[in-house]
């Protein structure tokens, strides 16, 4: 069972070849024309998508050594994402499949995410688990079943906590992207130099547009007392305001472990691969008695290799699509 797995829902353009389950390939090509406009600009997502898709899968089937003939169906990433990212991705897989006469399937992203932990099968968690997942457009707890059953049980309402992490490097006049940039710095702060609110939502749900509006004006009142405030404290800042953010994160995820009496805890999405999440994480799973698995960096980014094995697991049971499918940007 050979699955080639293509992923263009933003940024990365990458292609994947998986085998029995097994990833023998992972190509991302991640796009820097982006970083001059302080964040992803969509259109020019899209060009830098075309030019790349075809360079990308060709590479992705040469490392695994295999012939396009041999592959016995194409995946692909129908949403979320940015529309003309998807389209490119979407129209490609088609057109592959079409010409090989094989299945296609289509993936959603942050299953693709959760699915992640099953690349090392010697180190995945156990059905079922909770999953936390971040990334710059989502932030949920996902109860997970088995590889294709998962429930939403809580979630953000309004923005994402990687859009929590950009607009404080933004703020800050750090360049894009400035998550990472975020997290470099807070390794050299105090975590506690500053407070931040945090906003409680009912149940198991997330807000972080408040603590984004609070951030802003502590900035400006502190700037205006010490116009040379950031400079001097820019550690520190970015300390304390990630700090703030993981704390939210977790402790929702800490509820819902102990509402559910599940003790398999796995992390995924983009964010996680800040690494003060990942040591907070550990570290509660060791107070908590905890399972806690925390996938590798180069499967946290958007990357292939989830497409694939979200492909393999929904092979399996044969669940296909057909070429009338289009891309859903808000799925």
């Amino acid at each position: 069972m050979t699955i080639l797995a293509i992923e263009s829902s933003c940024d990365e353009t990458s292609a994947s070849v998986c085998v029995n389950g097994k990833i023998q390939s992972n190509v991302v090509a991640t796009q820097l024309i982006h970083e001059q406009y302080g964040g992803v600009v969509p259109e020019l997502a899209s060009r830098v998508h075309q030019q790349r898709i075809v360079p990308v899968v060709k590479r992705a089937l040469q490392e695994a050594n295999i012939e396009k003939n041999a592959l016995n169906a194409v995946a692909f990433t129908r949403g979320p994402g940015l529309l003309g990212s998807l389209l490119v991705g979407t129209s490609f897989a088609k057109a592959l499949a079409l010409a090989l006469d094989v299945p296609l399937i289509e993936v959603h992203h942050m299953q693709a995410h959760v699915l992640a932990h099953f690349i090392d099968e010697h180190r995945s968690p156990r059905f079922p688990f909770l999953c936390l997942t971040v990334s710059g457009g989502h932030t949920q707890i996902v109860l997970v079943r088995d590889y294709l059953d998962m429930e939403i049980i809580g979630q953000t309402q309004d923005d994402a906590v990687g859009e929590a992490f950009d607009k404080t490097a933004k703020l800050l006049n750090l360049p894009y992207p400035g998550g990472p940039l975020i997290d470099r710095y807070a390794q050299q702060g105090n975590p506690t130099a500053f407070s931040f609110p945090d906003v409680e939502m009912p149940g198991l749900d997330y807000s972080f547009s408040g603590i984004k509006t609070a951030f802003l004006y502590f900035l400006q009142k502190q700037t205006k007392a010490n116009p040379d405030f950031v400079t001097q404290n820019l550690p520190d800042i970015c300390a304390s305001m990630q700090h703030t953010l993981i704390k939210i994160l977790l402790t929702k995820l800490r509820k819902a472990a102990r509402q559910t009496g599940i003790r398999e805890i796995a992390l995924a999405g983009g964010v996680s691969a800040n690494s003060g999440l990942r040591a907070a994480l550990a570290e509660m799973g060791q107070q908590e008695g905890w399972n806690v698995y925390i996938p590798k960096f180069e499967y946290c980014t958007d990357n292939a290799a989830m497409i694939a094995m979200a492909a393999h697991f929904k092979y399996l049971k044969g669940e296909f699509t057909s070429q009338e499918v289009s891309p859903l940007p808000r799925w």
